[in-house]
């Protein structure tokens, strides 16, 4: 039994299981532009991890098996992926909500910039990664240049309806640049909202604040400094009973680049699939099952349950 689950045996005497499938989200692979310091994947342009088509065509059908609420697209930069059009279309067609989580420069390319109208076009909800209003903050954490990158991409958005009232949406994430947790996500919120207008004239939807996972470059990052046990205590000693119920684990499966099913995108990043006995791979895709697995658990798990919680859909109290 690793730490957490001793955690959570003192609020609980069952393990920790899913009680929906209501999410699919699905890594279409890890290659990226950017090659961000926090990364739990390490994604970067020398990656070459990427889902074919053969692969997307058996998420089209879990998610019409399972008759899911929503399929996330994540990565790397999902733009990279020359299928996700074609994924896109096809999910749509069906029916399918589908967002879409873009690191903004993604889409200032020649040949990703025509994806801008495809989103408007199948009203593809957009999740965007932009940590700060700060340019020194955003450059340090993700590259240079890439705060003025970013804030150029967002106003394209604004001018193609997302981000306005009443138009399409666009939510910004924040992580900390720092060893912190995230503040209160409202009154972040509202800071965002009032800087970027101020500062830039552009306007976004909600903005979701995720907790720093400790694994990938930035549980190196951590290793590097000598700070992982301070980080660990950070997350353990904030542990909050009261966000367990809205674990994003307990309501989604996640799909990595090669089929492989997960609890989550952090456990794809170190390799630890569904187990228990739930199918780990779509082609074995079970809705009944897995809608009511039991679910892998690990230290790392610490960040989704500290302070105000974690997930890709932001704080969760």
């Amino acid at each position: 039994m690793n730490h957490f689950e001793q955690t959570m045996s003192a609020d609980s005497d069952t393990a920790l299981r899913a009680v929906a499938l209501e999410t699919i989200q699905v890594n279409v692979g890890l290659l990226c532009n950017q090659e961000c310091s926090h990364c739990h994947l390490a994604c970067s342009p020398q990656r070459r991890e990427i889902m074919d088509w053969s692969t997307m065509e058996l998420v089209r059908e879990a998610a019409a098996a399972a008759d899911v609420d929503l399929v996330d697209i994540t990565g790397g930069a999902p733009e990279l992926n020359p299928h996700l059009p074609h994924l896109i279309r096809a999910l749509r067609s069906d029916g399918r909500a589908v967002q879409v989580r873009t690191n903004l420069t993604a889409l200032l390319a020649a040949d990703t910039q025509h994806l801008i109208g495809l989103f408007r076009d199948y009203q593809v909800r957009l999740v965007a990664s932009l940590p700060c209003y700060l340019p020194e903050n955003v450059d340090a954490q993700r590259g240079g240049g890439v705060h003025r990158q970013s804030i150029e991409a967002v106003r394209r958005l604004n001018a193609t309806g997302y981000g306005r009232a009443g138009g399409l949406q666009l939510d910004l994430v924040y992580n900390p640049v720092e060893l912190d947790l995230p503040p209160v996500q409202s009154q972040l919120e509202g800071d965002f909202r009032q800087e970027l207008h101020r500062r830039f004239g552009i306007t976004f939807t909600n903005l979701l604040t995720i907790t720093n996972v400790p694994i990938g470059r930035f549980g190196d990052s951590l290793d590097r400094q000598g700070r992982r046990g301070e980080y660990m205590d950070l997350l353990v000693d904030s542990f909050n009973a009261k966000t367990v119920e809205a674990l994003m684990c307990r309501r989604q499966i996640s799909i990595g680049w090669d089929g492989t099913l997960y609890d989550c995108d952090f456990h794809l990043a170190v390799g630890r699939p569904v187990s228990y006995g739930a199918p780990d791979h779509i082609r074995r895709f079970d809705p009944a099952a897995l809608a009511a697995r039991r679910i892998v658990t690990a230290d790392h798990c610490f960040a989704c349950t500290a302070g105000f919680g974690s997930s890709c859909r932001g704080a969760l109290v």
